[in-house]
């Protein structure tokens, strides 16, 4: 049965859903962010199937949140290579990390923990801040359809 597709959602949500919401893809995407770049790399970390990481390196593609490119080294191969609309989902993934880290650990479980790669001290907390600086907690925040003129 094919998804529905949620491409022309109003919701922002609904439509980032729509191209990175499986988590085979979201983790193609972390594996990316700490350096991965070759098809047999991913399958290896991932110990995804083959014909399922085709699939999901295409979509990623398509959607441009990887370009592909002849690899580095002169080699055969290809490297798959975030664009900057990759990159910008490091926030989401690092969101990610820190609710998983607050909410599905024991409090002795060892746990990944996202760090600064020059002091390898945890990053701050992310919040929601209004425009002038003030955290939002989850009442203080409602959705509104708006045009992005």
């Amino acid at each position: 049965m094919k998804r529905k597709s949620l491409e022309d959602s109003v919701c922002s949500v609904a439509r980032t859903l729509d191209v990175i919401g499986d988590w085979w893809s979201l983790l193609i995407v972390r594996d990316a962010l700490n350096g991965m770049s070759r098809f047999g790399e991913f399958q290896k970390n991932l110990g995804i199937a083959k014909n399922m990481l085709t699939v999901r390196l295409k979509q990623l593609v398509d959607n441009g949140i990887f370009e592909l490119r002849p690899a580095s080294d002169g080699s055969a191969w290809h490297e798959y290579v975030l664009t900057e609309k990759g990159r910008a989902l490091q926030t989401v993934l690092a969101a990610l990390s820190q609710w998983g880290c607050e909410n599905l650990y024991a409090k002795d479980e060892t746990r990944s923990v996202l760090v600064d790669s020059q002091q390898h001290r945890p990053i701050r907390k992310l919040t929601l801040q209004a425009e002038d600086g003030r955290e939002l907690k989850p009442d203080e925040i409602i959705t509104q359809a708006r045009s992005s003129s």
